[in-house]
């Protein structure tokens, strides 16, 4: 199953959030993930490309929880 990532690069600019509010809002100062539907959205692939760190992926939660050695 594939989920939104945003990793430990997050600065909390807030583009994410103002792009694309059905997936992405925040958590304390740094942005944080709140739905895994609708993955193919064009809102969520520009705040990905909007992402100044390149904070976010979309990753495939098997892998990223049992990586493959």
């Amino acid at each position: 199953m594939k989920k939104i990532d945003v990793n430990e690069n997050c600065i909390g600019c807030g583009a994410c959030i103002a792009i694309d509010p059905e997936h992405f809002d925040f958590e304390g100062s740094l942005s944080t993930p709140i739905s895994n539907e609708n993955l193919d959205s064009k809102a969520l692939n520009d705040a990905i490309a909007s992402c100044p760190v390149g904070a976010i992926s979309i990753v495939d939660e098997d892998e990223n929880n049992h990586p493959q050695e």
